[in-house]
């Protein structure tokens, strides 16, 4: 396996580390080119054609979101490197795209690339992901945010509010819409967990995440009901934590 890679970041110490830990941890990268310059990155973008994009987001002459619009076509994937900024981490995740928190960590690194080779193998349209991202990136409010579903299928987008519920199947996470739809993506419960609980999910099992606002009522066999009518076991472990956001349920 030969992949090409393009890292852009204007400190040159962050290019050089970043470029030693791919060696290292991500040994099929075996074409690695770099630059501290956003205008020469985006001419080997064109020119080098590279399958993966390290950018960082804050830089000065032209911050990574500004590089990405001046792109024409999105035939690569992109890893985004960045110092702690959680309104830019949230639409990445709100995506399906890939962010590293610097410094570096070669866990968080070899994480990233693992992920890039399965988006690679299951054929993601890269595009949608980007232009998605550029759209939460634009929103005013968080909550406005749509969250990228990749699917075999194609690739989805939903706001958190038309959500009622996820259930997780394996490895795999099905979820159930207010329109009475529902989709099975390749990712785990676990994963969405993390990106949607700030927006109103309560993991009340482990096979089960729902939506606050979609609960109906609680019954007393341990279940609740949902919009759309369907039950989700509450899990024993869970209860007491689960009955106590329902008291403060708005």
């Amino acid at each position: 396996m030969n992949i090409k890679a393009l890292i852009i970041d204007d400190e040159v110490t962050a290019l050089q580390t970043l470029s030693l830990m791919i060696k290292h941890y991500a040994p099929a990268i075996t074409n690695i080119k770099t630059t501290t310059d956003p205008y020469e990155g985006l001419l080997l973008i064109k020119q080098f054609k590279p399958q993966l994009l390290f950018i960082d987001i804050q830089m000065p002459l032209m911050n990574g979101f500004e590089l990405l619009k001046k792109v024409e076509l999105f035939n690569f994937s992109i890893i985004f490197t960045t110092a702690h900024d959680e309104y830019a981490i949230d639409a990445i995740r709100f995506s399906a795209l890939d962010y590293l928190l610097k410094p570096i960590d070669a866990d968080e690194l070899q994480n990233a690339f693992n992920r890039f080779l399965e988006k690679q193998s299951g054929s993601i349209v890269a595009e949608p992901l980007y232009n998605n991202f550029m759209y939460n990136l634009n929103v005013k409010d968080k909550k406005d945010f749509k969250l990228a579903l990749p699917t075999l299928q194609g690739t989805f987008f939903y706001k958190p509010e038309d959500i009622i519920r996820l259930q997780g199947e394996g490895s795999y996470t099905k979820f159930f819409f207010a329109d009475n739809t529902s989709l099975l993506t390749a990712y785990t419960i676990k994963n969405y967990e993390d990106i949607l609980f700030r927006y109103g999910f309560l993991r009340v099992h482990k096979s089960h995440l729902v939506n606050k606002t979609h609960i109906v009522n609680y019954m007393t066999d341990g279940m609740l009901t949902m919009s759309d009518t369907s039950k989700v076991e509450i899990s024993r472990r869970r209860k007491e934590d689960v009955m106590e956001v329902l008291k403060n349920k708005t």
